[in-house]
């Protein structure tokens, strides 16, 4: 009941943009999110070297030729970095590579393609049945800065906001918590200045809304991230994302929910990356315990109008790469199998499937090419096998999707949730003890239904729950455990070989030898009855 009463206050919220519709389309997706430069180059080379503040060569039709690489891997969406033209030259911080430092944006940037290179890209995701969602910025725009105080601004290289009229007065971000500061001052006042947008000004606001309208019409773009979203003032937001007639991811960089889900409540974006996980999950795979995040969770459910509409991710150019901070390979699949398995859209930053280690700025931001573009690498493998079980569960349920994931269990080492309506259940486990983790079981109270034949898909092992539903998850070496229906993996190519759960096979076994020797037991009783 609270699930529909949710669902149709959702449904009621949204209902003022126009991009309704197309919330439900994506919340089917699974996000994977691009740097052009980084991800593939139009000659095709897995050996070109980069230097990670300069531009490496990745271009639209490099990633229109690796598409495969995407698509086997269960992906069915890419985000991409900004498409229009930069300021050009190096800074102390780099050169434009990345594509966020916009100049005129009614120009393609044409370091990553022509603009047909970007239709034929669109083209080719729609052909594949595929969603294009595409960055944009609108709270700057960037000129060089050579570090003195105020910035020194040339606007007539700005197109088509030519003026200081369409500019706030420069200062400086300092009061992140004060909305009139972080709105109307600059951001990041080192190398390049980026000139913070008047988008209160009804004058720039039109401008913006008129181009990103044409932007999605000329390149038949699905959905846009709004990069600094929270840095621009609250009305801008909700007309903006009707200009652009598609769904919207908005940039939104806070941990708490009070910040956090009002952007929804109000009808400024549809949905946002949930920062609101990452801060808890990192902590929980970083020394910490999953108490908080099953905390934040349970206020997101009930603070924000759409959990399902937000992004689930653990990595992404702007922060540092997790395995940075701990390099197990066996965390990260942990980290991988919550982000990928939860409640919301899951969102996979290019490299993080293969382990790449990039901390700061502009380290995560990696060349994909170097991998060799290997699909047999343990986390790519494990993400197609866990993006595949999620598009099965859909099949299987169209409640599946906004069915909220229910903690079964949670405490510093673990935490499990069941996602989804009996029968198309996924029942998953993380933990934080790391590959070097010891052996031990847990219970998985009330899961499945009694006597069900369950398998874990991770490690392809059978398990028949017991009378009350329960089911145990035999720990060991750090693995995350994945438990379905047997039933329900027909035809999904998960675990052709299974193998019964030794450790559960042995229980039941020892539960039959008792039996035994109590029917037995009783049968000599009897006898003994009858025979006095």
């Amino acid at each position: 009941m609270r699930s529909s009463v949710l669902n149709l206050a959702a449904a009621l919220a949204l209902a003022g943009l126009s991009n309704a519709a197309n919330t439900t389309e994506w919340k089917s997706q699974a996000i994977y999110q691009v740097m052009i430069d980084r991800y593939a180059r139009t000659d095709g080379s897995t050996t070109a070297e980069c230097d990670v503040s300069k531009f490496c060569g990745g271009t639209w039709k490099g990633l229109i030729d690796h598409l495969d690489y995407i698509q086997d891997m269960g992906f069915t969406a890419i985000q991409i970095s900004p498409v229009v033209e930069n300021m050009e030259g190096e800074t102390s911080v780099g050169e434009p590579y990345h594509g966020y430092w916009s100049q005129n944006i009614y120009a393609i940037n044409k370091k990553f393609g022509t603009a047909q290179d970007l239709k034929d890209l669109s083209a080719e995701l729609h052909k594949r049945g595929m969603l294009l969602m595409v960055d944009v910025v609108v709270n700057n725009m960037a000129q060089k800065f050579d570090n003195v105080i105020p910035p020194k601004v040339d606007y007539t290289k700005f197109k088509p906001f030519n003026k200081p009229e369409y500019f706030h007065k420069y200062c400086n971000v300092t009061e992140w918590e004060v909305p009139q500061n972080y709105q109307e001052c600059w951001l990041y006042p080192y190398g390049v200045a980026l000139a913070d947008l008047k988008t209160e000004s009804k004058e720039v606001s039109n401008e913006l809304n008129k181009w990103v309208k044409e932007l999605v019409a000329n390149y038949s773009i699905d959905g846009l991230r709004i990069d600094a979203a929270k840095h621009v003032n609250d009305e801008f937001l909700g007309p903006f994302v009707e200009a652009s007639g598609v769904f919207a991811f908005g940039e939104v960089l806070t941990g708490m929910p009070d910040d956090f889900c009002p952007y929804q409540n109000k009808n400024l974006l549809p949905g946002m990356p949930n920062y609101l996980d990452y801060y808890p999950l990192n902590e929980a795979f970083n020394g910490g315990g999953f108490e908080t995040l099953a905390d934040i969770r349970n206020k997101a459910a009930s603070s924000c109008t759409d959990v399902f509409a937000l992004g689930a991710f653990s990595e992404n150019h702007d922060m540092p790469r997790f395995p940075s901070m701990n390099p197990d390979m066996t965390l990260a699949k942990n980290m991988l199998t919550y982000i990928l398995l939860t409640d919301g859209i899951p969102t996979l930053y290019q490299g993080q499937e293969q382990h790449f280690n990039g901390s700061e700025t502009p380290h995560n931001r990696e060349p994909l090419w170097q991998s060799g573009y290997d699909k047999n690498a343990p986390l790519y493998v494990h993400t197609a096998n866990m993006l595949k079980l999620r598009k099965n569960a859909m099949k299987l349920s169209p409640e599946y999707l906004e069915s909220y994931s229910e903690t079964i269990k949670v405490d510093q080492n673990h935490i499990c949730l069941k996602k989804g309506p009996n029968g198309s259940q996924v029942v998953f486990c993380v933990t934080n003890k790391s590959s070097s983790g010891d052996a031990y079981d847990i219970d998985i109270a009330e899961a499945f239904e009694p006597n069900d034949n369950v398998v874990d898909v991770v490690a392809c092992k059978t398990q028949t729950a017991d009378a009350t539903g329960n089911i145990k998850g035999h720990m060991g070496q750090g693995e995350p455990k994945v438990f379905v229906l047997e039933s329900s993996l027909e035809g999904t190519g998960l675990c052709p070989q299974r193998e019964a759960d030794a450790a559960r096979q042995q229980s039941a076994g020892n539960l039959l030898g008792v039996a035994s020797k109590m029917g037995l037991a009783l049968a000599a009783g009897w006898l003994a009855v009858f025979l006095l």
